[in-house]
């Protein structure tokens, strides 16, 4: 080991795997590296980790790599590796359980994913159902990327996959109950 790898046990010092093995009650050493959770991955081109690749820097103890790059953030818990793993190693939940513990440890995820996420919940909450057009809006206010993408708003509304106007749900109100059920609480001052 060079001088410049350090390693970033878990929690209270014990390895990242045990840590996700009593979070999930999988044991990540199960897997044997035969990458076909990764030839599944439809985030492959976008991301620096694929799914065997996060396996292995977690029985690696490398907890520093995997908190210090956005692929645990991008990934689209399609559970296409999931159901790809020949051993049943779940990489979909194992993801997940990263991102918990990133949570837990106030490791923020990228601005952009930030943006996408409340974007998304907010239009959620707003219709009841998801407006992309709105979605599109706020995203791009959130996430400072206005232009980006631009020029293919025209073809898209030409084609009718965005809609001008939001519909609404019959259950919105519902919707909104659930919504505030999950806000967190906040404390009276005394």
């Amino acid at each position: 080991m060079h001088a410049t790898e350090v390693h970033a046990t878990g929690e209270r010092g014990r390895p990242l795997a045990a840590e996700i093995l009593e979070m999930t009650g999988i044991n990540t050493a199960r897997c044997y590296q035969c990458g076909k959770c990764s030839a599944g991955c439809p985030m492959t081109g976008e991301t620096r980790f694929r799914p065997h690749d996060v396996m292995r820097l977690i029985n690696l103890d490398r907890k520093d790599r995997l908190m210090g790059d956005e692929s645990i953030w991008l990934c689209l818990t399609c559970e296409t590796c999931s159901a790809r793993c020949p051993n049943a190693c779940d990489p979909a939940r194992i993801i997940d359980a990263v991102r918990e513990i990133a949570a837990r440890e106030s490791i923020a995820p990228p601005r952009a994913v930030r943006a996408f996420h409340q974007a998304f919940l907010d239009q959620i909450r707003i219709t009841g159902r998801m407006f992309e057009l709105g979605l599109i809006m706020e995203y791009k206010l959130r996430s400072g990327e206005l232009m980006k993408d631009a020029a293919a708003a025209p073809g898209m509304l030409r084609r009718g996959k965005l809609r001008l106007v939001p519909q609404r749900i019959r259950g919105v109100k519902e919707v909104r109950r659930i919504f505030r059920a999950c806000e967190p609480r906040k404390e009276k001052k005394a």
